[in-house]
């Protein structure tokens, strides 16, 4: 009797789990998963990038120095080992060591490796983008596709979004400076992922608090449409933020 009740047991359990990890299959997690891909593939080119700068400019430090965006800086030392990158330049000889063909290889091959890893960035980017316009259409317009989905990692899910007060969604991701605010009366967060946003970065600095708070207003009104599938109001909601701070 206890073995047919424990083999029960274990046949409800099962069926249960495997419930759950269908439920889990949705927009939310597709979302999260791919937002925090994104996010992984910048920190790791911005390691490989830096190694490959340092590794590169043992061969040719003045090009290495002249080209602060990692993506071209790894397009241009693939054309050709030294000459071209120095024209890119206006620089007709460099100070760097001469390195031959083995030594050179493995550097030019990391190059090409970020580049592979950029462009796939530029995939997973334009994947999010359309799974963002199917499911939060507003939020992905208000916010951007990266902030929204960062937004909708950060919380877990756009249920849990759409329950915050926009107070909240000002300062999600700055939890350590609030929380330090609480304990040592240091000056408050005033942003927290939104700050990335366009919207608050034209501007000066004095100025960022306030357009914070209105755009985490406008992006609260925007998440609640999406998950209550509302009207598409978004393009009304950003003329209406441009009008406020004109």
């Amino acid at each position: 009797m206890a073995k047919c009740n424990l083999g029960k047991l274990r046949k409800i359990n099962l069926e249960l789990t495997k419930k759950k990890i269908r439920e889990d299959v949705n927009e939310d997690n597709l979302i999260c998963q791919s937002a925090n891909c994104i996010h992984d593939m910048d920190r790791v080119a911005n390691i490989l990038s830096k190694r490959l700068r340092e590794w590169y400019s043992l061969y040719n430090p003045e090009f290495e120095k002249s080209i602060s965006n990692n993506k071209k800086f790894c397009e241009l030392i693939n054309k050709q080992p030294k000459k071209q990158p120095l024209k890119e330049i206006g620089a007709e000889s460099s100070m760097g060591g001469e390195l031959g063909k083995t030594d050179l290889e493995p550097i030019l091959g990391l190059a090409k490796e970020i580049l592979s890893l950029y462009n796939y960035r530029e995939r997973a980017e334009k994947y999010l983008e359309e799974l963002m316009e199917k499911y939060c259409p507003n939020l992905k317009e208000v916010s951007g596709s990266i902030i929204g989905a960062k937004l909708i990692e950060h919380t877990g899910s756009l249920k849990k979004l759409v329950m915050m007060p926009a107070s909240t969604v000002q300062i999600l991701g700055a939890e350590k400076a609030l929380f330090r605010h609480m304990k040592t009366g240091a000056r408050p967060p005033k942003f927290g992922i939104i700050h990335d946003h366009q919207f608050i970065q034209q501007t000066k600095k004095a100025q960022q608090g306030k357009r914070a708070r209105a755009l985490a207003d406008k992006i609260s009104l925007a998440v609640k449409m999406d998950y209550f599938k509302g009207e598409f109001i978004a393009k009304k909601l950003k003329k209406e933020l441009e009008e406020k701070f004109k």
